[in-house]
């Protein structure tokens, strides 16, 4: 089971419930209103792993395309 306290405190981003967290040159992303739901973003962008469907998938895009700057990526 996923704390999701511990996961959004580690976080280096939360926009709209998603926690973008960075690690190594990936960017971990978790929806934290259902911790079943989770992807990985590489340094091109892509997303490389995923539990999410496609309509949420355009949705953390759209919010990590719009908040990579504050993730000094």
């Amino acid at each position: 089971m996923v704390d999701i306290t511990k996961v959004a405190d580690k976080a280096d981003l939360i926009v709209n419930g998603y926690a973008f967290t960075k690690d190594g040159q990936n960017i971990r992303v978790l929806n934290l209103n259902g911790s079943d739901r989770a992807a990985v973003i590489n340094n091109e962008s892509a997303v490389i792993e995923t539990s999410m469907d496609d309509i949420e998938i355009a949705i953390v895009m759209d919010y990590y395309n719009r908040s990579r700057k504050f993730l000094e990526v």
